[in-house]
């Protein structure tokens, strides 16, 4: 159903029993219209709804127009207008002012941009004000004041900055909702002190500072502060007697600047349900007492500075528990560990912890316990092993575990026998800083196609960090030593964005660095940000962000430096010494890994079973960056060379959300992007993965056909899929399977980026597709 010449609206005859449509008593005139949900596209003609005079009530939701008609605005008597989830783009009209009786408008999740109209300031009934996920821009307006009847305010997710307007807390006497999240607007704690009202505070994702004391006021139930500037010691907020802590139920501070110890008032936190106190600058204290919060479900502790034990954690009700990145030491508690698989989801990595692990698989031993020890089977305490069953069961598993790490520990000492041995065909020497203290900056470095400068003064002033291990006192003079001063010897490419090297870090950490040469609008403060953002995003197929250095003007991102080399390498055969753009590895020895004897395509991409893992993987890679992050990150620049093979062989996909570090001459390439753009551009990989070919300057049959993706698609119209599969891998596998590829690959390049799947739906296509390994 659409708005367009062929739909015709009568609106002479009586309406009143129509679906959606409400009248006044005399069913003389139509003063409600409901219709969301109803497949309504592009943009609704004049002299339809305009027409509708007394109309009071207008909900549109849940469709797919993209204009509005030049005659909605004489509807004077509208009292609720609701057009959200639509796609309507362009600026809101200053006509909006029209709308005097207006007590409600929702405008959420539409493409509206340019600035919030002044003309707000008429619309003095206006009670709910709901612009969330558009593009509006500049500052919020000071019109905005005269709406004194405002109940619930939701601007969040848009491009808003500036400050807020003076006044903002006393204008608004009947506030009780507050959304400000993911904007860059300005301002302190005190903006809020006089909203007495307010029972939720949303301003998370801004560049809001003071202290954190000023917020904690009046009724708040929600408290959401987490990603901004706040500073101070928040055991210091129980000294305001005006706060009522009863009334609290979700609280996050995480990742601002707060000190001191984590004193709150918990014990009259009877209702708080979540707590997040994450990533902030605490001092080093035991775990806090939370005994008392009977009825959390959420608590993340992570990077709080926490030392000592963990306690037993009576908290029957908790769903999500983070404890990550702290220095806790000792056994994780067996009360503890029996609730887990109860619980949403739970991790302790990156501390100094022990468990007996034998009820959790290894892929959760590794991503939720990551640096901790396996302390089973534990003969002083024979407790545990009776737990789980049969004591002779439990003897037998004890004898089989001691026998396989006796052998598993033989095997490292072989195995790195053997690496060491291996790896002094591309060790750099690493000269010591301690004899070269008087070099001093700013540094100069050259390739051949690129000059950059770290206008840093002394290289050892300039610190690291290293996300996994905050503790390592790790320079800028580190990165020049594991880098022989950014040699062209250790370096693996010069990609779009600047040159990447190969180093080894103190502690024999392996990493890729890569140098941001093209500056950035941000300060140093925010690039952190963004980088500790990055850092915490995991997933088994992206190449994790390890850490960062900000040297001067450079941002520096340094990642896992992935063994296997990278997509296009393989698959195309590039000789050796010849580097593809991004390329991080050129490594060609000779591995045994699972019967595999090289890392060139002539051992891995030669099998049908092989390039759809790379496929599946790299397709839930992008799946978790549009679907599982919250703002979805896009990746802007999905190519073959993206896509790296580390030590297991697992296909990962690199230089994800750079895209705000990168600087000023990327805003339009980034104002265009979208999840549809990494859509097709997985298609093209996905392409190059069944065909060999690449994506412009091979030879294809047709003349007329001068790319990989014209080719292919003609193809597979024609129904000659068949044709493109790389001769490498076609006896390998069902050709139907490979052909079924091939059309997931040409939906996703489809001309309309409307067409294309969305990523989930990718993978979804592509596990049916379950090639016999």
């Amino acid at each position: 159903m659409g708005f367009n010449s062929s739909m015709s609206y009568n609106f002479s005859g009586s309406v009143c029993s129509w679906k959606g449509m409400h009248c006044d008593t005399k069913k003389e005139n139509l003063i409600g219209l409901k219709a969301s949900n109803l497949g309504l596209s592009g943009i609704i003609p004049d002299t339809t709804i305009g027409k509708l005079a007394k109309l009071q009530s207008l909900d549109l939701s849940n469709n797919k127009i993209t204009a509005l008609p030049s005659d909605i605005w004489s509807l004077g008597s509208l009292k609720w207008l609701n057009l959200s989830s639509n796609q309507i783009s362009g600026s809101l009209p200053n006509n909006v002012g029209n709308f005097g009786l207006l007590e409600v408008i929702d405008l959420s999740g539409n493409n509206f941009s340019g600035e919030i109209p002044a003309t707000i300031t008429s619309l003095l009934s206006l009670q709910v004000l709901n612009l969330a996920g558009n593009g509006f821009e500049w500052s919020i307006p000071r019109g905005i004041l005269n709406c004194k009847a405002l109940v619930s305010v939701d601007l969040s997710s848009n491009r808003l900055n500036g400050s807020l307007p003076d006044g903002f807390g006393a204008a608004f006497p009947k506030l009780k909702t507050l959304n400000l999240a993911r904007n860059e607007i300005h301002g302190l704690d005190t903006d809020f002190a006089e909203l007495m009202s307010l029972t939720s505070l949303n301003i998370s994702r801004n560049l809001f500072k003071g202290s954190v004391m000023g917020v904690f006021q009046g009724q708040l139930k929600v408290i959401d502060l987490s990603m901004n500037q706040f500073q101070g010691h928040i055991s210091k907020v129980q000294f305001n007697s005006t706060y009522k802590w009863s009334h609290l139920v979700y609280l996050d501070l995480s990742e601002n600047q707060l000190s001191g110890e984590i004193s709150l008032n918990l014990s009259q936190a009877q209702n708080l349900r979540h707590l997040n106190l994450a990533y902030n600058r605490f001092a080093i204290q035991k775990f806090p007492r939370i005994e008392m919060l009977l009825g959390l479900e959420y608590l993340n502790l992570s990077k709080t500075n926490l030392i000592g034990h963990i306690p037993s954690l009576a908290n029957k009700s908790l769903k999500v528990l983070d404890v990550s990145h702290n220095n806790l030491s000792g056994e994780i508690p067996v009360s503890l560990l029996e609730k887990l698989p109860l619980m949403e989801r739970y991790n302790f990595s990156y501390n100094n912890l022990t468990l007996c692990a034998l009820g959790f698989s290894p892929e959760t031993f590794k991503t939720a316990f990551y640096g901790s020890s396996n302390s089973c089977p534990i003969a002083a305490n024979p407790v545990l092993i009776e737990r789980r069953g049969n004591g002779h069961k439990g003897l037998k598993l004890a004898l089989a575990l001691t026998l396989s790490t006796v052998c598993l520990l033989a095997g490292l000492l072989i195995l790195a026998f053997g690496c060491r041995r291996k790896s002094r065909k591309w060790v750099v020497k690493q000269p010591s800083y301690k004899e070269e203290q008087h070099i001093s900056g700013p540094f100069s470095f050259q390739t051949d196609s690129t000059t950059w400068v770290a206008d840093v003064k002394q290289a050892t002033s300039v610190p690291v960090v290293i996300f996994e291990k905050p503790l390592l006192n790790i320079t800028f003079a580190d990165l020049l030593s594991a880098t022989s001063n950014f040699d062209r010897g250790t370096l693996l490419a010069e990609g779009k964005f600047g040159p990447v090297y190969r180093g080894f870090l103190p502690g024999g950490i392996h990493v890729a660095v890569k140098v941001l040469v093209h500056g950035s609008t941000l300060t140093d403060q925010e690039a952190a940000r963004e980088l500790e953002y990055l850092g915490r995003i995991k997933h088994p197929n992206l190449v994790p962000l390890t850490g960062y250095c900000l040297a001067g003007d450079q941002r520096i991102a340094i990642y896992d430096y992935m063994e296997n080399g990278n997509l296009q390498n393989l698959l195309h055969d590039l000789p050796l010494g010849v580097q593809a753009t991004e390329d991080w590895s050129n490594d060609t020895w000779v591995e045994d890994n699972n019967g595999i004897q090289n890392v060139g395509s002539e051992g891995l991409l030669t099998t049908w079973a092989f390039r759809h893992k790379i496929a599946l993987g790299t397709a839930r890679a992008l799946a978790f960056l549009h679907h599982g992050c919250s703002p979805p990150i896009i990746h802007r620049d999905v190519k073959a060379s993206s896509v790296y093979l580390d030590l297991n062989l697992e296909p990962r996909l690199s230089d994800f959300g750079l895209a705000k570090i990168f600087g000023t001459d990327l805003e339009d390439e980034i104002a265009r992007s979208s999840p549809k753009s990494d859509i097709y551009c997985f298609g093209v990989v996905l392409f190059e993965l069944i065909t060999g070919r690449k994506p412009i300057g091979d030879d294809y049959p047709e003349e007329q056909e001068t790319n990989l993706v014209s080719w292919v698609r003609g193809l597979v119209r024609k129904n000659q899929g068949s044709k493109a599969i790389d001769p490498k891998i076609r006896d390998t596998g069902p050709d139907y399977q490979m052909e079924e590829a091939l059309k997931i690959g040409y939906l996703c390049t489809a001309d309309i980026p409307s067409k294309r799947p969305s990523m989930q739906q990718i993978v979804g296509l592509l596990k049916d597709i379950e090639p016999r390994t």
